[in-house]
């Protein structure tokens, strides 16, 4: 029996989710140090992230040479194979919100740009399609959850960055070792500081939040008493007593060209 068109329009997306074209060739980071790939990923995002955080993917298709440069080093080089290039927790944690960020932004260039990475394609993106870090396949749930996260700082959910409209705003440097902290703080208080992520309803006294604080309760309340008194540290003015509400989290390619940040 023939399948139908939905079913054959699902195998051939997933079939590009999971394997995708050939990744960049290794001698692109030939000789690159470190602070080399930061530079380049730096000029990927200020070339091709608006001040709002919007992805121009159709101008990144055209110019994808620093990118591929970029995603080729990580596949080369992580805290894992080569630690004498990270020796702290500062240094580790940089590289991998980079690594997460530019494998995110390779695999929706990969995918031809959908306009949403929801439904299946979500399943398919973040769990099943793997990725070449440091010479070891993983996929972007793993490399989020089994390896950023236990780093152990929350703010992380402020940096990392799936390219969809909902995520925190991308921002147009990389982050980097001496950096780290403050740009950490900088992408809490910004994040918290927007209404699409903290707003308040005095009527009906709550709070509506993000998903990302819903997804990662655990991991605010490891540092504060309640998600409330959490945003309150970054800014947010919000009364103890008002009740949590979440706002659904939208899926949407964060395409200049077609989505875009409200």
């Amino acid at each position: 029996m023939l399948r139908s068109q939905a079913t054959r329009t699902a195998l051939g997306a997933l079939s590009m989710i999971l394997f995708g074209t050939a990744a960049p060739a290794p001698e692109l980071a030939q000789g690159l140090t470190t602070q080399d790939w930061e530079a380049i990923w730096t000029s990927v995002l200020s070339r091709h992230v608006s001040e709002a955080g919007q992805i121009d993917f159709f101008a990144l298709k055209q110019d994808h040479g620093d990118l591929d440069r970029v995603v080729s080093f990580i596949a080369k080089v992580d805290p894992r194979s080569q630690p004498n290039r990270f020796p702290d927790a500062h240094s580790r944690l940089s590289y991998y919100i980079n690594a997460y960020n530019a494998l995110a932004m390779f695999g929706v260039l990969q995918l031809g740009t959908p306009s949403s990475l929801g439904g299946l394609t979500k399943f398919t993106f973040f769990y099943l399609r793997k990725f070449n870090v440091g010479g070891n396949a993983i996929s972007l749930y793993d490399l989020e959850n089994r390896i950023i996260r236990p780093i152990g700082d929350e703010r992380v959910h402020f940096a990392l960055n799936c390219m969809v409209v909902s995520c925190p705003r991308l921002p147009r440097f990389a982050f980097s070792t001496n950096m780290l902290d403050r740009q950490l703080d900088t992408a809490a208080r910004t994040f918290i500081g927007e209404g699409r992520n903290v707003a308040v309803n005095p009527i009906g006294h709550e709070v509506w939040l993000s998903s990302i604080f819903n997804f990662y309760t655990e991991d605010f309340l490891a540092q504060a008493p309640s998600l409330v008194a959490y945003v309150n540290r970054y800014g947010a003015r919000v009364p103890d007593d008002f009740k949590v509400r979440f706002f659904d989290y939208d899926w949407s390619v964060n395409d200049s060209t077609g989505q875009r940040m409200q």
